[in-house]
């Protein structure tokens, strides 16, 4: 083998994989196509629990280090809902896509994890040991696993002949990085009479200190074929639709069209290749659900394939990637579909549209409502199921994090190890059959007793006698 697991594609997804095997201790290659890092900022907002996740790892303090990147609170169809700005440790926060890769690519360089770029896949075969991949430049990598993170049009999901169901693109609308004149920082999603939208976010600051937005822009008459180059005349007559002249383009960072495709891969599991991220799923970008997501296939598969490359996974492990992930991002699909449709995307100007937009936007002043969105929404919500873990009410969520005196116990995660919170200290004989993969911490902690895994999420908190069992499910036979 010449590595132990081969990522293709350096997108967000990736490249937090790649951090992840790095975590795992395992060998990883990440290739790319491109010859350099991408400069389009294609997502621009990071939910409470893709922030945990580099928390976790010790990655999120020095990437908000990295410029102005202002808080907010989650929307919903253009609709926001303040009532969840304090709910989470980590509220919604503005962090360009391009900032977050750029982040990434230098921290994985400086732990000698560089991308090799250049490299375009061309084939692809697997046996029963490894992945045989080739690329146009000549060169064939070796591996035990691979995993193809490269993208909506993904290289290697075309490769497999993966199925990949859905709805294929209607429409198209645009998306810029831009500087505008008359726009404060507060997110908005503003319509017309006649049926034409704009939705602005803040985007934080350039380096001169000037706000940057992320503008979309749609409405009758402005579906384009996404070839069409987007010009800065189209931003300004879009804006002037809206909002008349109360808000002007002043720079034009970059554009370009999206569709409103919906497509999920039926598996991501075939073999020894997996998907994950955009490869696995497309939809139309609304509030940045795809990176986040994809970040969040990769948090869940890293520990995984580590696990497995080291010889302890159960046989079952990998296949709970699947079961675990394509759930959420049917989910993820299905509210994109719905706020699309409520925000009328397509500028119909359909009345029952407008009627079920206004009884809608009714609903969510109401508390309960902002909070059940703000969970789909935030990732906070997500609940993944445990097999003999007990019924416990934090069994299957992400992880408090919990004052253990020295240390919090998110810390305690940037082993890439599980962690198992023992306040009374009854434990230690148990937690010893699994020394190389479990951390146990907490003794005299006010807290109830759990087992975290090392994406953080609670796989065991209860009965003592389902302690064991769970360690077996997750971690394996012991020592």
């Amino acid at each position: 083998m010449d590595t132990d697991v081969l990522v293709v594609g350096a997108g967000p997804t990736g490249l937090m994989l790649a951090n992840e095997l790095r975590v795992a201790g395992v060998a990883a290659v990440l290739a790319d196509k491109l010859s350099q890092r991408s400069t389009l900022s294609k997502a621009g907002g990071v939910q409470s629990r893709t922030q945990e996740a580099f928390d976790q790892r010790g990655l999120l303090e020095p990437l908000l280090a990295t410029g102005n990147h202002p808080t907010g609170f989650a929307h919903f169809a253009g609709i926001a809902l303040p009532l969840t700005r304090d709910r989470h440790r980590h509220p919604w926060r503005s962090v360009p896509q391009v900032v977050i890769e750029g982040f990434l690519e230098r921290h994985l360089a400086a732990h000698g994890f560089p991308v090799r770029r250049n490299h375009e896949l061309t084939a692809l075969a697997q046996d029963g040991d490894g992945v045989t991949a080739a690329f146009a430049s000549g060169d064939v990598i070796r591996s035990r696993y691979l995993v193809g993170a490269d993208g909506g049009r993904s290289t290697v999901r075309s490769l497999l002949g993966a199925a990949f169901p859905g709805r294929p693109g209607t429409m198209t609308t645009v998306a810029a990085d831009v500087r505008l004149s008359g726009h404060d920082q507060t997110v908005t999603h503003a319509r017309s009479d006649d049926g034409h939208w704009a939705s602005v976010f803040p985007l934080g600051v350039d380096p001169q200190g000037r706000p940057l937005r992320r503008l979309a822009l749609g409405g009758p008459g402005r579906s384009r074929p996404r070839e069409v180059p987007v010009t800065e005349d189209e931003i300004r007559d879009g804006l002037r639709a809206v909002f008349g002249s109360r808000v002007q383009l002043l720079e034009l960072r970059y554009a370009r069209r999206i569709t409103n495709a919906a497509r999920q891969a039926a598996q991501y599991r075939h073999g020894r290749v997996f998907l994950a991220g955009d490869a696995a799923h497309v939809h139309l970008p609304i509030g940045a659900q795809g990176m986040n997501t994809g970040i969040q296939d990769a948090l869940n598969l890293g520990w995984k394939l580590g696990a497995a490359v080291r010889g302890w996974a159960p046989e079952h492990l990998l296949d709970t990637y699947h079961a675990e992930r394509h759930p959420v991002a049917a989910a993820v699909l299905r509210n994109v579909q719905a706020q699309s449709l409520l925000m009328d995307q397509q500028g119909t100007g359909d009345p029952d549209l407008t009627a079920a937009m206004d009884l809608f936007a009714a609903l969510t002043r109401l508390r309960d409502v902002q909070y059940h969105l703000d969970d789909t929404l935030s990732g906070m919500g997500l609940r993944y199921p445990m097999p003999g873990a007990g019924h416990g009410p934090l069994v299957g969520l992400p992880a408090p994090d919990l004052d253990l005196g020295p240390v919090r116990s998110h810390e305690l995660l940037r082993h890439g190890r599980g962690v198992l919170i023992d306040p009374l200290d009854r434990f230690a004989e148990v937690a010893a059959l699994w020394p190389d993969r479990i951390d146990r911490a907490g003794q005299g902690a006010d807290t109830e007793p759990m087992l975290i895994r090392p994406d953080g999420y609670v796989c065991w908190a209860g009965h003592p006698d389902d302690l064991e069992p769970a360690l077996g499910h997750w971690f394996g036979e012991p020592h």
